[in-house]
């Protein structure tokens, strides 16, 4: 399966932390041409913050959970194990804003 922009696949990382959904930020038309992609990590643990994106089952996932833009990382596309599910365009954008807001470039 081509890895797109939005997507959420799951992602070992290295420990402390553990195997967790990811979605990726990388824009399209670079993924084919990198190995590696800009992820950002998605947790159960929602804090209400403004860098934060909520989702859900309707993504794919399980239960709710927080896509957060604080955290953001980059790591090799082979190490992404397991298509979860995708982000759909207002969602996407949604991350745009909280990701400007991470990096204090709102």
């Amino acid at each position: 399966m081509a890895l797109q922009r939005g997507d959420i696949w799951m992602h070992r990382f290295a420990p402390p932390d553990k195997q967790r959904p990811v979605v990726v930020l990388t824009r399209a038309g670079a993924l084919p041409h990198l190995r590696s992609v800009t992820v950002a990590p998605v947790t159960s643990t929602i804090r209400g913050m403004d860098s934060e994106v909520i989702i859900g089952p309707d993504e794919g996932l399980k239960r709710i959970s927080a896509v957060n833009l604080n955290n953001v990382q980059t790591v090799d596309q082979r190490q992404l194990r397991h298509y979860v599910g995708h982000l759909d365009n207002l969602t996407m954008q949604a991350v745009c804003r909280a990701l400007a807001i991470a990096t204090g470039c709102d």
